[in-house]
């Protein structure tokens, strides 16, 4: 079978790519940036990738037409303002359209849980999408979640940053709402299972887990799970805007992505029951198995996506454009220093930031991240995927990776933190066995250049200690 699959770079389309193609299914991978798919047409003969943007109906032309089944699985739910719900709209128009020139027989859809009367403006931009989806000629499955548990989710690490960092909680009246989560990994099982069910065609059903729980009791499960003790206070005073700040100051998400949260969580979110679990054979898993399932797998490493890699308002959309760091109008801090141990100094370059930390002046680069959320940035919370891996795309605290490999011995980062510029920060052992680590900065006009000459007595300070643990 040949399947399109859009959004194969995102949280999910990561996951139901690896299945999809064990399964002995051809795979063209609709991707705006094939840069940040991370793998190569070359390991896989079922494997394709077609550079495409939804936004642009230009750019599905020339689509394959000989395309089964699509999966749409795209989601601007980190567009700023009011703006994603038009963005959607006009994916979702040029998705159907380009998919009706095609000979499928089916379109996948994962949308969300609509059956409260009062829909917030993100639930109703999803079902805005299924409807737009059916509008075309080609008969849509629509699959509809709730929250969605799972290493790397943003459910997942907005429970796990609250349960963690506070010991006492005085939460918000929206933690008494009902939802009924699932596993990621049924999720996926789900996507898969529903191909080509004909019974499924223009037909919509509900996919959840075993466990109806509000949000508080999902807190306390969590807590459980993970041996803390925990108190939670529910008060009704945090209207929804305050209660978005409160998100974004205590988690790792942005504000536009906790206001559409936030917005979601004032309603109960409850399922029409259905067998399709038993019909397709899926043993669905509980909240707190989810949560085991998922720090299972992020102490083996074995993240293989998170919805922080999708990007922020700042995020680059195309890795490739910002590869070839500029010398001509930019201000740059080099820092060469001789190696004894190569391969060690290797190993810690690729394990930089998250829960390692950037090994010198760590409370700097913490009072910078927590300035870059006063302002609407991303701070230093998003961390970083793999403990001790790194790929193109991947999120690494304020940072996107551009560029990694170890056998060329070289990672290079590009700053998504709040700046009056841009800014480069690279890592290399050349041919001497030297380190070379540059900081590059193209400044934006004036202030740019005045925001660079003041962080000059910090950079000194941190570039030099920086270097030198590195290369220890």
């Amino acid at each position: 079978m040949k399947i399109l699959l859009s959004g194969a770079s995102g949280y999910i389309g990561k996951r139901l790519l690896p299945p999809l193609l064990e399964a002995g299914h051809h795979v063209v991978c609709l991707v705006r940036d094939p840069d940040r798919l991370q793998l190569s047409v070359s390991d896989n003969a079922n494997l394709s990738i077609y550079e495409g943007d939804l936004t642009d109906a230009s750019t599905l032309q020339d689509l394959p037409t000989d395309i089964d089944v699509a999966y749409y699985l795209v989601h601007s739910m980190v567009t700023s303002g009011q703006s994603f719900s038009e963005t959607e709209r006009y994916s979702a128009e040029n998705f159907a359209a380009a998919i009706g020139r095609t000979s499928a027989k089916q379109i996948i859809y994962l949308g969300g849980i609509v059956n409260s009367k009062e829909l917030s403006n993100h639930l109703a931009s999803r079902k805005m999408v299924e409807d737009v989806l059916r509008g075309g000629t080609v008969p849509v499955t629509a699959l509809r979640a709730g929250i969605i548990i799972g290493s790397g989710s943003a459910s997942f690490e907005i429970i796990r940053d609250l349960v963690e960092k506070l010991p006492v909680m005085v939460a918000p009246k929206w933690l008494k709402t009902r939802c009924q989560p699932i596993a990621i990994r049924n999720v996926i099982q789900f996507l898969v299972g529903v191909l080509q069910q004909e019974d499924l065609y223009d037909q919509h059903i509900d996919i959840y887990g075993p466990n109806l729980l509000t949000y508080k009791q999902m807190l306390e499960g969590f807590a459980k799970a993970r041996n803390l003790s925990r108190k939670i206070i529910v008060v009704p005073v945090l209207t929804p805007k305050l209660s978005s700040y409160w998100l974004y100051l205590i988690t790792s998400t942005s504000y536009h992505l906790a206001r559409h949260l936030v917005d979601s969580m004032r309603v109960d979110v409850i399922p029409k029951e259905n067998n399709w679990a038993n019909r397709l054979d899926i043993e669905l898993i509980s909240y707190p198995e989810a949560i085991k399932l998922a720090f299972g797998k992020m102490e083996q490493n074995l993240v293989l996506s998170t919805w922080k890699d999708a990007g922020t308002r700042r995020a680059i959309k195309r890795l490739s454009s910002y590869l070839e760091v500029p010398t001509y109008g930019v201000l740059t801090d080099k820092k060469v220093l001789s190696l004894q141990n190569p391969d060690q100094t290797l190993g810690r370059i690729f394990a930089i930031g998250g829960r390692n930390g950037w090994y010198y002046g760590t409370w700097l680069w913490q009072f910078r991240g927590f300035l870059d959320r006063l302002f609407g940035g991303v701070g230093l919370r998003r961390g970083r995927r793999n403990a001790a891996e790194t790929s193109a795309g991947d999120v690494l605290d304020f940072w996107r990776v551009l560029f990694s490999s170890k056998a060329e011995k070289r990672l290079l980062l590009y700053a998504e933190m709040r700046l009056p510029g841009e800014a480069w920060l690279e890592f290399k052992i050349n041919e001497k066995n030297e380190l070379e680590q540059t900081a590059t900065f193209r400044p934006h006009g004036l202030a740019g250049r005045l925001y660079w000459f003041a962080m000059l007595p910090f950079h000194h300070f941190i570039f030099n200690g920086m270097i030198k643990n590195i290369a220890k």
